[in-house]
């Protein structure tokens, strides 16, 4: 009889320096293990987020990009430490929104994206909409949203 399984083999987890990531990650970690599947890391650059500042230069971008690329190559470290062999990550620019759920899982093929549950308050999703909840309503795979810790406790951030 065929084993059925579900397996996943290409994850996708956005991560953006929060500690909601960070847990998405650490929980993508386990599951690629789980599944033997490759991970895929991005950092979404919202580049609308530096249309309004009217002295705009690159000097800010790059800032950005490299806080994300010392993240990222941490992050790939700790997969590797943990026995994932096929693990990456990109730097995108644009509409976090729609290149999480639309562009790079058509692109790499995606299976499952596991996102960290967002901190915005109702208003603020009320007027900008949260990523996370505009990628669980509009993906073309399947989502996992992650709202615990790894001992499936609710998340409490550590206190700084």
């Amino acid at each position: 009889m065929k084993d059925m399984l579900q397996q996943y083999k290409n994850i996708l987890v956005p991560v953006d320096g929060s500690y909601e990531a960070e847990l998405a990650f650490k929980k993508a970690v386990a599951v690629a293990n789980r599944n033997e599947a490759s991970l895929h890391l991005v950092h979404v650059v919202d580049t609308r987020a530096f249309q309004n500042i009217s002295s705009f230069d690159t000097t800010m971008v790059e800032q950005v990009t490299d806080t994300a690329k010392k993240t990222l190559d941490k992050y790939i470290e700790e997969a590797k430490s943990n026995g994932i062999s096929n693990v990456d990550y990109s730097i995108e620019y644009g509409a976090p929104k729609s290149i999480i759920a639309n562009d790079l899982p058509k692109d790499l093929n995606i299976d499952l994206i596991m996102i960290g549950a967002t901190g915005l308050n109702a208003v603020e999703r009320l007027l900008i909409g949260s990523v996370t909840e505009y990628v669980t309503r509009t993906a073309v795979c399947d989502v996992l949203v992650v709202r615990t810790d790894l001992e499936n406790k609710p998340a409490k951030k550590p206190e700084v």
